[in-house]
């Protein structure tokens, strides 16, 4: 798609999307399986080149696989190598980096999965091109104006109106500064960072473990990156700044590690940061949502950055789809900041603690606990669940529930009941029928298109009253499944 930069013209859209990261990406592909027009813009002239957001938890696999880039994910990506301590040269034991739990029926990832971010959005592009999308690149935010029929925005290559803005533009938001949206937050750590991807020399460090080696200027660590043939390399800097030149990130190596300079064969990227944790005061002005690291910005050592950020866009998604195609109110809108930021400060808090040392990465880390129970969408409970929660996996006859919910859809899921239920045409809500399973004992769960059960009771007492401000009212007969 190219914007027309005729001077004078302006490109319309019903949503613009700023900035093409994992989390603009996703959201693209959400509205694009919806079939609501949206419109990407990247200011740089090509995808983030680095390997950044390495790790994806168990919740975003999940989600991913809901968008249709499971199976790439499981074939470019990889388990977490078990880390390597070093001293002198010598190796000096094994240990976990990561909580590794079994899969199970109910949690079918047991593990985060290791992808660089380049490849991750090489991913999402892809499936968004399939979805009849794209990204327009080299195009820069300059400026935005609203008012209650939508948002104009400047833009490098012309102008776009759209009813609804989301920045996905990262921690140096363009958009939240043009709305004035303060940051609040503190340094995690004073010391700097550099990060890198590099290439070593064959035999000179194995691909089997996550390399780990603590000196006295700082530690420094050399990740294989599954699927490529790169390390990861992150280094702290107790005094002076980082040099992020290739002879810089070599001298480095030589001067931490057993490996001499010109084992780094290619240094692919580098960059240099601080680890800090800030929240946006406000997730959304007007109809202008921030999203991903616009909104929050982590520390790396949790590995919480992209999943939370991935996660934002598979909740505003269905929101944005739900005003935009089927008439719900805009109210539904704010519920968006109203579960997501609790949530994000939850996760900056966990990533600040895993980063001081202060908590494992473990069982918090993966995001399958997280819900949204006390949110404005949680309406009742039924069995060993509440409102809230996400909607376990598990088997339904022939086929798995996430086969059932994956889409766009809402799916109203009777567990264990004979209660006589309502029958739904169009793609809406679909009524599914499964035995009494332990994961959800029995009842009846409404789960949303982002796999979070929205509505639960024992009977459809209130369903109606539920559905109604979600733009799902009025709906006609049809098959259940």
């Amino acid at each position: 798609m190219e914007l027309n930069s005729v001077k004078g013209r302006v490109t319309e859209t019903s949503v613009l999307v700023v900035g093409a990261g994992p989390c603009g990406l996703a959201l693209a592909c959400d509205l694009a399986r919806r079939g609501v027009p949206a419109l990407v813009v990247e200011q740089a002239p090509v995808l983030f080149p680095g390997s950044r957001g390495k790790g994806i938890q168990p919740r975003t696999r999940e989600v991913l696989d809901d968008l249709g880039v499971g199976d790439a994910v499981r074939e470019h990506g990889g388990p977490a190598p078990v880390g390597m301590a070093w001293q002198n040269g010598e190796r000096m034991g094994e240990h976990r980096m990561f909580r590794v739990a079994a899969p199970t029926d109910a949690e079918p990832y047991g593990e985060p999965w290791m992808m660089p971010q380049w490849r991750t959005q090489e991913i999402l592009l892809a499936r968004l091109r399939e979805l009849g999308g794209d990204v327009v690149f080299s195009t820069a935010l300059t400026g935005l104006d609203q008012d209650a029929d939508g948002v104009t925005a400047r833009l490098s290559t012309g102008e776009v109106h759209a009813s609804y803005l989301v920045a996905a533009d990262g921690g140096r938001s363009a958009v939240r500064r043009a709305l004035g949206i303060a940051m609040t937050g503190e340094t995690v750590d004073p010391a700097p960072m550099l990060v890198a991807d590099v290439r070593v020399a064959e035999g000179a460090l194995d691909r089997l473990n996550w390399h780990m080696m603590n000196t006295d200027a700082g530690f420094i660590t050399l990740c294989p990156l599954p699927g490529t043939m790169d390390f990861q390399l992150a280094a702290q800097f107790k005094e002076g700044a980082p040099d992020t030149s290739a002879d810089g990130v070599r001298a480095l190596v030589a001067e931490r590690t057993h490996l001499d300079a010109r084992d780094i064969t290619e240094v692919l990227w580098a960059s240099d940061f601080r680890p800090r944790a800030a929240l946006a005061d406000r997730f959304r002005e007007g109809r202008v949502f921030l999203a991903g690291d616009a909104a929050h910005v982590h520390s790396p050592a949790g590995g919480q950055g992209l999943n939370t950020s991935v996660q934002d866009a598979y909740n505003l998604g269905w929101k944005l789809g739900q005003v935009l195609r089927h008439g719900a109110p805009e109210a539904l809108l704010g519920s968006y900041e109203e579960e997501r930021r609790p949530v994000a400060a939850e996760m900056l808090g966990l990533s600040t603690r895993i980063h001081r040392g202060q908590q494992e990465r473990g069982a918090a880390a993966q995001q399958l606990g997280l819900g949204y129970r006390e949110g404005p969408l949680s309406v009742g409970s039924a069995g060993v669940l509440e409102a809230g929660d996400r909607a376990p996996d598990g088997p339904s006859g022939d086929r798995r529930l996430f086969d059932v919910f994956r889409g766009p859809h809402f799916t109203l899921l009777a567990v264990g009941t004979d209660a006589e239920l309502p029958r739904f045409a169009g793609p809406g809500i679909r009524v599914h029928r499964t035995a009494a399973y332990e994961a959800y004992g029995k009842g009846l769960f409404l789960v949303r298109p982002d796999g979070y059960i929205g509505w639960a009771g024992e009977d459809t007492t209130g369903l109606a009253e539920y559905l109604a401000p979600l733009g799902l009212a009025g709906v006609s007969p049809d098959r259940a499944e």
